[in-house]
C-alpha cells in the first residue's frame, strides 16, 4: 500500500466531518436549495483542485504558484469550517446533555429557535477568517509596513550615532505575480534613505530563474554605504528535486550570482568593515544556520580579523541561530538581523495590546526586536510570501533601525 493512502483517507474523513457540520449550519439558516448546492459545489471544487494539484505537480517544480493558490483556497474554506465545527459540536454536546438530564430527571422544554440562533452565530464567526483570508490573498500580501526602531549602545562609535540600517528579508521572488505592487514596495525601501541596506536571505523559493524578472527592479535599490546580503534556507535548492547534483550546484551558483548582479555584496561566512569619519563597525554575514534546517553558517570563519571590541552587526537568516549560539557568545554580537519565520504570514498584531501568531510556538523570537544580555535581534517578517499566497494580520515588512550612542 502506498504511504500516501492512509494520510489521504484521514484527510478525506476530516473534510467530510467539517462539511457535515458546515452544511448543517447552512441548512438550518437557509431553506433555499440553490444556496445549499452552490455551497457544496464550491467546497468540492476547491478540494478537488487541491488534491489534483498535489498529485500532478512534480517534485522538481517545487511549490508553484498554482500549488500556492490551491493551498490558499483550501485554507480559506477549511479554517472557517473548523470554527463552525467547534461551535456546532459544542451545541450538540449541550443538546445531548439536556436529553440525558431529561431521561434522569424528567422532560425539559427545548428552547425554540436555539439551533438556528447558534448556527447564525457560528456562520458570523466563520465569516471573519474567511473574509480575512480573501483580503490577505488579494491585497494583504502587498500591505507593506515600515517599522522603525532606535537601538542604543554604549560602545557604538561616535561617527555612527544616527546611522540608519534598512533591513529586508525573504523576498521569495518565485511567488510574485504583480509587478506594479512589488515596484511599490521597492520604492518604499528607497524612500527610507538609509545609510545601508541589508538583505537577510531567501531571494527565491527554489530556482535562480525565479528572480530573473526582478533583478533590475531590486538592483535599483540605493544606499550610500552599500548593500549587503546573505543566503537563506530556500537559496540552497533543497526543497525541489534535481536531475543531478550538477544541476543543483549550477542553480546554487546562479543564485549566488544574482546578488552582485543587483549590486549586493553577498557575505558567505565573511565580514566587511563599514567606515565613517575614521571609525568603523563590523558587518558579519553567515550562511544559513537553523534548527531543523541546513546548518552551514560558520561564526568562527565569519569573524576572522574582527576584534572583540569592534561594534558588530550580524546577519543570519534563521533566528534560532541567535537563540542557540549567538546571544550568549562572548565575542559579543551587538545587533543580529534575521528573517525566515514570516510571522507565519498570519496572526494578530495590535501594538501595545496583542502580538500573536502560531509562529511563536516554533520560534522564541519570531517577529520584531528582542533583547537579552544587552544584545539585540530583529526578526523581519519578510518582504514576500511563500506557501500561503497571502498575509493575514502579519504584514510584509521593511525595517529601519537607527543606531544611537547611549
Amino acid at each position: 500500500m502506498p504511504r500516501w493512502i492512509i494520510p489521504l483517507i484521514i484527510a478525506v474523513a476530516v473534510i467530510c466531518l467539517l462539511e457535515f457540520y458546515a452544511f448543517q449550519a447552512i441548512k438550518t439558516v437557509s431553506k433555499n436549495k440553490l444556496i445549499r448546492w452552490i455551497w457544496l459545489l464550491i467546497g468540492v471544487g476547491i478540494y478537488l483542485n487541491f488534491f489534483i494539484t498535489i498529485f500532478t505537480t512534480p517534485r522538481s517544480a517545487g511549490q508553484t504558484k498554482g500549488f500556492q493558490l490551491a493551498a490558499g483556497l483550501m485554507l480559506t474554506v477549511l479554517i472557517p469550517k473548523i470554527i463552525l465545527l467547534v461551535v456546532l459540536f459544542g451545541e450538540d454536546i449541550y443538546r445531548w446533555s439536556v436529553k440525558l438530564i431529561s431521561v434522569i430527571s424528567g422532560p425539559t422544554q427545548p428552547l425554540p429557535g436555539r439551533r438556528t440562533f447558534i448556527s447564525q452565530i457560528a456562520l458570523g464567526l466563520a465569516a471573519i477568517p474567511f473574509a480575512s483570508f480573501i483580503y490577505g490573498m488579494i491585497q494583504g500580501k502587498y500591505n507593506y509596513k515600515v517599522l522603525k526602531y532606535q537601538l542604543a549602545f554604549k560602545d557604538l562609535p561616535d561617527a555612527f550615532d544616527g546611522f540608519k540600517i534598512t533591513q529586508i528579508s525573504d523576498i521569495h521572488s518565485g511567488s510574485f505575480t504583480n509587478k506594479e505592487k512589488i515596484q511599490y514596495g521597492v520604492d518604499m525601501i528607497n524612500k527610507q534613505q538609509s545609510d545601508v541596506i541589508l538583505f537577510t536571505g531567501d531571494i527565491v523559493n527554489n530556482k535562480a530563474d525565479e528572480m530573473e524578472d526582478w533583478v533590475e527592479m531590486f538592483g535599483a535599490l540605493e544606499a550610500p554605504f552599500g548593500k549587503y546580503s546573505i543566503l537563506g534556507n530556500h537559496d540552497y535548492g533543497d526543497y525541489t528535486q534535481w536531475e543531478t547534483e550538477d544541476h543543483k550546484k549550477a542553480n546554487f551558483d546562479a543564485i549566488k550570482n544574482l546578488h552582485p548582479r543587483m549590486g549586493f555584496d553577498l557575505l558567505l561566512n565573511e565580514n566587511r568593515f563599514i567606515e565613517k569619519d575614521g571609525e568603523k563597525i563590523a558587518l558579519v554575514g553567515v550562511e544559513n544556520w537553523g534548527t531543523g534546517f541546513k546548518r552551514v553558517g560558520d561564526l568562527e570563519k565569519a569573524k576572522q580579523n574582527i576584534a572583540q571590541t569592534d561594534f558588530k552587526v550580524l546577519m543570519t537568516h534563521d533566528p534560532s541561530h541567535w537563540d542557540v549560539q549567538v546571544k550568549e557568545d562572548e565575542f559579543n554580537y551587538h545587533l543580529t538581523l534575521s528573517g525566515h519565520t514570516h510571522g507565519l504570514q498570519m496572526g494578530i498584531e495590535i501594538p501595545g495590546l496583542i502580538k500573536w501568531s502560531p509562529a511563536k510556538y516554533r520560534y522564541k523570537q519570531w517577529a520584531g526586536v528582542y533583547e537579552e544580555f544587552g544584545r539585540y535581534i530583529n526578526v523581519n517578517r519578510g518582504f514576500g510570501y511563500h506557501a500561503f499566497p497571502g498575509r493575514v494580520g502579519i504584514w510584509p515588512e521593511i525595517t529601519v533601525i537607527e543606531l544611537k550612542k547611549a
